[in-house]
């Protein structure tokens, strides 16, 4: 014993064991405070600010003015450029030296012209190292340059994390100075934390959390912090409880260094190029001394950006994925939303990451990495094995963040315990960038096999994945959708984004397929694949899944859009059919009726189906009802709709514009209306009915200027079942129309895409829509979410002036039978008029002889001139068989997968009548067309 027995009281000694490593208490005479020795000044520092993201070679020309440390330096979103002259003193001959930097600005550290280092003080990276241990041989006089980006690590917000950037916000240096770090002190502290945060997570109820508390305060009493010939006892005791080992059956954490970087969110696509070069040389610089070390990388998108501005970072990149260390995942372009993109959107994500890591680094993925995310498609599991994909990471489920410390946490988290025996644990700051530390891996190497923790060890996925299938047989399994119970309000918020990712999905649909049958009709077309791929790639990193569901801030709402802009290109049609002026077989009408003084503005008093004498509307209701909820969340503004909203529905009722005729029939009626839903917001809708088109149009203006409300549309309908039906990628799925279970009720807001049913034996009604995703189906009302009015982290989401169209469409027998899925892609997919000859001779590419068969894609294959994929899918949820009819010259026709690769094994039989397929529900099929 070192000191006579005292009782030992909990909290008292755990309080003296934080205060010994404290950076904020008794830093005089504390552990902490001896971490860094010597300090010298810099010789000079000067600076030069920037309102532009500009590279070394232009930044090293400019002409830098002499500041100090205190300086303030802005507005946000600028960047300051710093020069650091620096001379280190003779006398530290021998000594670890570093240059210290703390600012609130993200910074990143260039040495012959070279990036080095990033430095963020929110993430644990405040230094530079200059020397290990100083030698004549080195350079004692240098110049640095520091590229500070003005913004946080998550951005600028005002207030809180979520609320918009503040424009004007100021940055400073803290400091910048030579200092001697002390490296047996910062082993010392490393062993005092990791005691520390295991006393606090075994908590009470463990003995072994009270044996690291008496070692912890045995080791307070030990240490002199001014006397460094005392730590070396210290450490040893330490050592004795670490040293501790686990039993053979103690579960195994597989630790992966890992670096969530969100593509945008709170700053701008151009900021996160500059957090991938922070974060990865700061990663490669770790695999340089920590050879052990393995480190995941997902999203192809930001591996683009660091090869375009970084590529001696990227070459480095290229040497540590050979050695196994750096590994890239994933394998699609970004991270994407697991709720929004369309099938084909979905394919295109893995296509272009896959083929993207196989260029880059000769590897295919084996997993799909997507730890943050606002939902899983039900079909996910079959395009990821269709793109060579058979293990999934996440971690939203649970809405756990990225701890660097404890282990404990993931142990007691994991549900299936009894099980299996491995998990996995990513360490390292994310969202915002940053990734691991030196310090992690200390922590790590301390505890990789502690009595009392689970046993750690650095794996790759690979391992991890490998482990966990030997005990696949003992897991449970999950069928359908993995329902994320929280941010269902990002079906909703930033209506324009979701109307510019539905039009440009279309338009890139029909470019396609209009470019393809081009080539074949006319062999010297040049089909534009690179233009394509350029196009393809922008929208697919707009569904990154903090943009598409609008949880972003206005600066990338605004890249977005010009994104969008961008691919607005003029489509020819897929066939040729000429237009002929000919009346329609039953035309419509519109009869102006007076009911008795009352006037139903705008809604549905009734809605016949005249086929089959049967109402659609429910009796004493109305259709076509708009109505406003108060929407104020918790906290997660953009992201969350509340249960509580459903409480605070009213009805939008005053007329601004009574209904009047806009067209009185014939090829089409319709009637037009306008209403007030406050002083400062209208909704002006034309209501339509095409002659021989089964729904009824409802062609939307809304002048939308709100705070924190919910507008959606209501359709109470003549129709009770337990399950309403929602369109889902390659498919559709069902959820209740009750709240029986908690399970019900935490779908009371759901996604859906372009059509949503609820049916009764022999009758159903179907809405449609042309650019939403929120719905909710409760008992007999169907209701389509249309804005929201979120005010962070973007205060200006969704104000203006929005455009929409939805449809309902009551119909008998199934909606399968009733062409509703069809409709639903005349709805999104209209017909385009071009000038041709009145002499045109009508012509058709592909048919298909099933309905149940969707022809979803016809494009060039990758790098295969003369060669087309053709994609299909079965739609209706049945085992059918189908045939595709083509008038192109096929010679030969084969399966391939998702990333277009040729099954040798696997050819289809070309014959007069076409190809026949076979499909299973739901399945996705796609060709490789030979001509």
């Amino acid at each position: 014993m070192y000191h006579l027995p005292v009782l030992k009281n909990r909290r008292t000694l755990l309080e003296r064991a934080e205060k010994f490593i404290s950076d904020i208490y008794f830093t005089d005479c504390n552990l902490r405070g001896r971490l860094y020795g010597d300090s010298c000044p810099l010789e000079s520092l000067a600076c030069f600010l920037t309102p532009k993201r500009i590279t070394f070679a232009e930044a090293s020309k400019q002409i830098f003015d002499p500041c100090k440390v205190g300086d303030t330096f802005g507005p946000t979103w600028w960047t300051c450029w710093f020069k650091v002259t620096l001379k280190i003193p003779e006398s530290w001959r021998g000594k670890a030296v570093h240059l210290l930097w703390e600012s609130d600005g993200e910074a990143m550290v260039w040495r012959d012209e070279q990036p080095v280092q990033g430095l963020t003080k929110e993430g644990e990276k405040t230094s530079y190292i200059l020397s290990e241990c100083l030698q004549d041989e080195e350079l004692h006089s240098l110049t640095l340059y520091v590229e500070m980006a003005c913004n946080g690590l998550f951005g600028a917000g005002q207030g809180s994390q979520i609320a918009p950037p503040d424009p004007n916000r100021k940055f400073s240096v803290q400091k910048a100075e030579l200092v001697v770090f002390n490296g047996d002190v910062r082993e010392l502290l490393t062993d005092f934390e990791m005691l520390v945060d295991i006393v606090k997570e075994l908590g009470e109820e463990e003995q072994r959390g009270y044996q690291a508390l008496f070692t912890v305060n045995e080791m307070v009493n030990l240490c002199d912090p001014s006397d460094p010939s005392s730590f070396a006892k210290v450490h040893s005791l330490a050592g004795t409880f670490f040293n501790q080992r686990n039993g053979e059956s103690q579960h195994t954490v597989h630790a992966m260094g890992h670096c969530h970087i969100d593509s945008a969110w709170l700053w701008p696509y151009e900021e996160t190029i500059r957090k991938c070069g922070r974060s990865w040389v700061t990663v490669i610089r770790l695999m340089e001394k920590n050879p052990e070390f393995v480190f995941t990388c997902s999203q192809a998108q930001q591996f683009q950006w660091v090869k375009s501005w970084y590529p001696g970072l990227f070459s480095s990149i290229q040497h540590y994925v050979k050695k196994g260390q750096f590994i890239p995942v994933g394998g699609t372009w970004v991270e994407m939303d697991g709720n929004l993109p369309s099938g084909e959107s979905m394919v295109r994500q893995f296509l272009e990451g896959q083929r993207f890591f196989n260029k880059e680094f000769g590897r295919y993925c084996k997993e799909f990495w997507l730890p943050d995310t606002f939902g899983y498609s039900a079909q996910l599991p079959q395009i990821m094995q269709g793109c060579g994909i058979s293990n999934f990471l996440t971690q939203k489920l649970s809405w756990n963040l990225v701890n660097t410390f404890p282990l404990v946490k993931t142990l007691k988290n994991n549900k299936d315990k009894g099980r299996a025996n491995h998990s996995a644990a990513l360490f390292g700051f994310g969202d915002g960038g940053g990734g691991p530390t030196q310090l992690m891996l200390d922590r790590l190497r301390l505890v990789q096999d502690t009595n009392g923790l689970p046993k750690v060890q650095m794996s790759t996925p690979d391992e991890l994945f490998t482990r966990l299938q030997a005990d696949s047989a003992l897991l449970c399994t999950w069928t359908g959708e993995l329902f994320l119970e929280l941010h269902n309000g990002t079906y909703t918020t930033q209506a324009q984004i979701k109307r510019g990712n539905r039009q440009c999905e279309t338009l890139l649909h029909d470019i396609e397929i209009a470019s393809s049958l081009a080539l074949y009709r006319n062999n010297t077309f040049p089909y534009p694949a690179e233009k394509l791929q350029e196009l393809w790639r922008l929208l697919l990193l707009n569904q990154f899944h903090d943009v598409i569901p609008g949880s972003c801030i206005e600066m990338v709402v605004e890249d977005a859009l010009k994104y969008y802009e961008g691919e607005f290109l003029q489509a020819s049609s897929i066939g040729v059919s000429p237009v002929k002026d000919t009346p329609p077989v039953t035309p419509v009408s519109v009869t102006v009726q007076v009911f008795n003084c009352v006037k139903l503005e705008g809604t549905l008093a009734s809605l016949c189906l005249i086929s089959a004498n049967r109402e659609s509307i429910s009796d004493g209701c109305l259709g076509n009802q708009f109505v406003m909820f108060d929407d104020v969340p918790l906290y997660w503004d953009a992201w969350d709709v509340m249960d509580y909203h459903l409480q605070t529905r009213k009805p939008v009722a005053e007329v601004v514009q009574p209904v009047h005729v806009v067209s009185p029939g014939g090829l089409r009626g319709s009637v037009s209306f306008t209403l007030r839903i406050s002083d400062k917001s209208t909704i002006t809708q034309e209501i339509i009915m095409d002659a021989m088109c089964p729904y009824i149009k409802f062609s939307t203006e809304v002048q939308w200027a709100e705070s924190h409300k919910f507008l959606k549309v209501e359709f109470p309908v003549r129709v009770r079942s337990p399950n309403a039906t929602y369109e889902i990628q390659f498919g559709h799925l069902q959820r209740p129309t009750h709240r029986n279970t908690s399970w019900d009720w935490a779908k009371f807001e759901v996604w859906g895409h372009k059509w949503a049913d609820l049916s009764e034996h022999n009758f159903g009604v179907s809405l449609l829509n042309d650019c939403k995703y929120g719905y909710s189906v409760h008992k007999n009302t169907m209701t389509l979410s249309l804005l929201r009015a979120p005010k962070a982290p973007d205060a200006t989401a969704d104000m203006g002036i929005h455009h929409f169209t939805y449809a309902i469409m009551p119909h008998t027998r199934s909606f399968q039978e009733a062409s509703v899925i069809q409709c639903a892609y005349n709805l999104n997919f209209p017909l385009r008029l071009i000038q041709c000859s009145p002499n045109t001779v009508p012509w058709s590419a592909f048919s298909v002889t099933s309905q149940a068969v969707v022809l979803e894609t016809i494009k060039q294959a990758e790098d295969r001139g003369g060669v087309l994929v053709v994609r299909l899918y079965e739609s209706h949820g049945s085992s059918v068989t189908a045939t595709l009819r083509t008038a192109l010259p096929v010679r030969e026709a084969w399966v391939c997968d998702l990333l277009e690769k040729q099954d040798p094994n696997h050819p289809v039989p070309v014959t007069s009548e076409g190809i026949t397929l076979d499909f299973n529900p739901f399945q996705i099929v796609s060709l490789l067309l030979i001509m």
